[in-house]
């Protein structure tokens, strides 16, 4: 696996409620460089990045975030307003109330209405998996295949814990065909990248890997 491998796998990520537009700005310009899959910015960042970039950079941006439990509404208008300024990929958080709450119809339809919205875009799913026990991960599998979402997520990053190998095995065994597998959160070693990759991760959600992989090649590796 090359690094170039990785880095085309990599979601570079800044949604930090402090990112200044600069700081923005030099996450394009990496994503450009090292050609990351996409950029995950701040919704408030895409319009202005996507007139300076156009088609140089894939952007992506989240919606429902960080805590999920906006209405479904709510969630389908900022989808609607992220696609119109630019971006093509959305990261949703689901609504964890409902989950605690066993209302996984809910949850099922809620994906598929934000699915509807996306149109041809990429709708990746964050379940958080730090709130979740076995079960409930198990179940979003379920939800996230029926409701033909294009990827689960683990994390948003600002939760209480981040992506861990187990789950993203637990993920690969209960995921339908069609559901692919981004990692998030926490991922801070070049092992980390190397290892959520050899596990079957489509997508690595970080603000480090570029920084990670300019670390190793300085070292000659």
């Amino acid at each position: 696996m090359t690094n170039e491998e990785i880095l085309s796998r990599v979601d570079h990520t800044l949604l930090t409620p402090t990112a200044t537009f600069e700081q923005i700005d030099q996450i394009a310009w990496d994503a450009i460089e090292y050609r990351t899959a996409s950029i995950c910015i701040p919704q408030t960042y895409v319009r202005r990045i996507h007139d300076i970039y156009q088609d140089q950079v894939n952007i992506c941006t989240v919606v429902g975030f960080p805590l999920g439990y906006n209405s479904t509404a709510s969630k389908i208008k900022e989808v609607e307003v992220a696609i119109s300024d630019g971006a093509n990929e959305i990261d949703m958080v689901i609504n964890i109330c409902d989950v605690k709450n066993r209302d996984f119809a809910k949850v099922e339809e809620e994906i598929r209405q934000i699915k509807q919205a996306c149109g041809s875009k990429i709708l990746k799913v964050i379940v958080e998996t730090c709130y979740l026990d076995e079960q409930e991960k198990i179940e979003l599998c379920k939800v996230v295949t029926a409701a033909k979402a294009d990827y689960i997520k683990t994390s948003t990053g600002f939760g209480t814990g981040g992506a861990t190998f187990r789950d993203i095995e637990l993920f690969k065994r209960h995921i339908g065909p069609d559901v692919k597998i981004k990692a998030a959160g926490g991922i801070s070693s070049y092992d980390d990248l190397k290892e959520f990759v050899r596990l079957g991760c489509d997508r690595l959600g970080t603000s480090r890997a570029i920084n990670i992989i300019k670390g190793i090649e300085s070292e000659g590796y």
